[in-house]
């Protein structure tokens, strides 16, 4: 007989393996267990990788997914883990902590990948804008909460657009300023743009910010923006889920010295992770650090609570 202690650890359980099998991507993996890219034999949607003498995985559906084509061995995040270290479930789960929302160093590169930006570029430009009364609009004042003047500031900076069936799209940027994707959000549909590349959304003046707070989604970032009510010098920002080299670089330039980086990320271990690398970004830019957590699930639940 189960206790209710036994049933919540079973949950929390579930929770994590949940998250590491959406944030932890299977080139990663291979790449830390010492797996070497096939650059020639691969591409972005199929990457061969080798780990020695008649040993070869292909990873797939954009590094969560995986098979060996040498025998029928198959799988997510976490059973490549235990095909690459061994052990069991638990042992995988210990393996894959430490690399949640981690981009592999190698990905194999689009054919014309500086034209994909451009196009993503023109994609975002000529997307309908979110206005009151449209479908995003009420997704995001009714389904999320969100207060209209925060919609309305965000429009104004010019980092939300509108897809199909009211999906909000939230504008990605790197380092030069140019989009590179967007988060997208709706009433049935969680993603990020097909091919595009996570870096940074914002919304305030990097050149002037002396607080930037780094959450997981850009609603979460409008949501803590409004508990907090916009005050004068803080950037918000969302890593979109993931936290890979264009991430940091982004960071990195709209962080002066004098800046204090706040890990303001969800509980769970995926913040926990995450907030450890922001610290040592911070520390390495020679920034100030702080940790803000939400005392729901994340921002924007908690500000449904308000």
């Amino acid at each position: 007989m189960t206790t209710r202690d036994d049933d919540q650890a079973l949950r929390l359980a579930r929770e994590e393996l949940d998250e590491l099998r959406a944030r932890v991507d299977c080139r990663a993996v291979l790449e830390a267990g010492g797996w070497e890219l096939d650059a020639p034999e691969s591409t972005r949607a199929a990457a061969k990788y080798r780990g020695g003498a008649g040993r070869v995985v292909i990873v797939t559906h954009e590094g969560k997914g995986w098979f060996d084509p040498l025998n029928d061995r198959r799988g997510d995040a976490l059973a490549l883990a235990q095909y690459v270290w061994g052990g069991n479930l638990g042992h995988a789960r210990k393996a894959l902590r430490p690399l949640a929302g981690i981009v592999p160093k190698l990905v194999p590169m689009r054919q014309g990948s500086p034209v994909a930006t451009i196009e993503a570029e023109l994609v975002w430009n000529g997307a309908q804008q979110v206005q009151q009364g449209s479908q995003g609009w009420r997704y995001l004042i009714e389904a999320r909460g969100l207060p209209v003047a925060s919609v309305e500031r965000a429009l104004q900076m010019g980092v939300l657009r509108e897809g199909i069936y009211g999906t909000v799209w939230a504008r990605h940027r790197g380092v030069q300023g140019q989009t590179t994707g967007w988060e997208m959000r709706g009433p049935n549909f969680k993603g990020f743009s097909k091919g595009g590349g996570k870096t940074l959304f914002w919304i305030g003046q990097p050149a002037t910010a002396s607080r930037v707070a780094v959450t997981e989604s850009a609603i979460d970032a409008l949501s803590l923006a409004s508990i907090e009510g916009w005050p004068e010098g803080t950037l918000y920002a969302s890593t979109g889920g993931g936290y890979g080299p264009e991430t940091a670089a982004a960071l990195q330039a709209m962080l002066p010295p004098h800046a204090r980086l706040v890990a303001a990320t969800d509980q769970g271990t995926g913040g926990e992770l995450l907030a450890g690398r922001l610290h040592e970004l911070a520390t390495a830019g020679g920034a100030g650090f702080g940790r803000l957590r939400p005392n729901a699930k994340d921002w924007n639940a908690q500000l449904l609570c308000l």
